[in-house]
């Protein structure tokens, strides 16, 4: 996996590679690209980037006073963008919301086309439910106390702690993937909790959100109808919100769609590509 030094730190990424047109997925927390690995596979003819970013799930920590808030990481996006010169890229986000952030800091002239896949919105950074959790964060002892969850069968596939994510679940190699560097690495665990308490005041989010009116190019909402952690009427009302965008509810899924409904996720995603012309590369 090719690494990228930043000004934030070393950032891994995987790049599918080819002359198709580009599309960019980012991850939740703590996850990395494996998030995404079901519904790449569907998507031929794409040259697809997934950054790891320093959510907690990367493996190799940032730098001590590195920015790694809400906005240092949609910053850290934009940088990465701009490294790998991808323009005209679709960016895609599930989980974390944070990418949306481009366009309230000015950031998003190299992305063509904005995909939300039931993520973080509006007043919703942390969702509710996740809120307990990363308070831990805030105290000291507390990362690694959070990483002691991490391990257990309850916390991972409880549908009232992390299982809630996934409504079929999320195998426990996959998991063990995501946590395992925060477990291990002191100084990952500083970086989770740089993000985990990051979250602006409400007023704030909702000033960037408000921001979204000023993305002039297509967009893509995709929600699940029985998530537990983003509101269902985040989805209308992001559609709402974005000048060009088309919603997509999905059935049977939590809040990872590429995990619980990949098939249905990827139609989506071809669908609205091919719609706005952003044509596959034949092999």
């Amino acid at each position: 996996m090719p690494t990228i030094e930043l000004s934030a730190g070393p950032l891994a990424y995987v790049d599918t590679g080819g002359t198709g047109p580009v599309l960019v997925f980012t991850h939740g927390f703590p996850m990395n690209d494996s998030q995404w690995r079901k519904v790449l596979p569907l998507l031929p003819g794409y040259r697809c980037v997934l950054p790891t970013l320093p959510l907690g799930a990367h493996r190799v920590p940032m730098k001590p006073d590195a920015d790694l808030s809400q906005r240092g990481q949609a910053l850290l996006l934009a940088e990465l963008l701009e490294r790998l010169d991808l323009t005209d890229v679709t960016l895609i986000m599930n989980d974390w919301g944070g990418p949306q952030f481009l366009v309230s800091e000015g950031k998003a002239d190299r992305v063509g086309r904005l995909v939300l896949v039931a993520c973080e919105a509006f007043d919703n950074f942390p969702p509710k439910p996740v809120r307990p959790l990363l308070a831990l964060a805030r105290v000291p002892g507390g990362p690694w106390l959070m990483t002691k969850l991490f391990a257990t069968k309850l916390f991972r596939h409880s549908p009232r702690a992390y299982g809630g994510l996934s409504k079929h679940g999320i195998p426990d190699d996959v998991l063990d993937d995501w946590f395992s560097p925060a477990t291990h690495s002191r100084e990952i665990r500083r970086d989770l909790a740089k993000f985990g308490t990051s979250a602006p005041p409400r007023k704030v989010q909702l000033e960037w959100a408000a921001r979204l009116r000023d993305f002039d190019r297509p967009a893509l909402v995709v929600w699940a109808t029985e998530d537990r952690l983003m509101p269902a009427d985040h989805g209308r009302r992001l559609a709402d919100l974005l000048p060009h965008a088309t919603l997509v509810e999905i059935a049977d899924s939590s809040t990872l769609i590429p995990e619980d409904q990949p098939e249905a996720l990827a139609e989506a995603l071809t669908t609205f590509l091919v719609e706005n012309g952003v044509l596959r590369q034949e092999a």
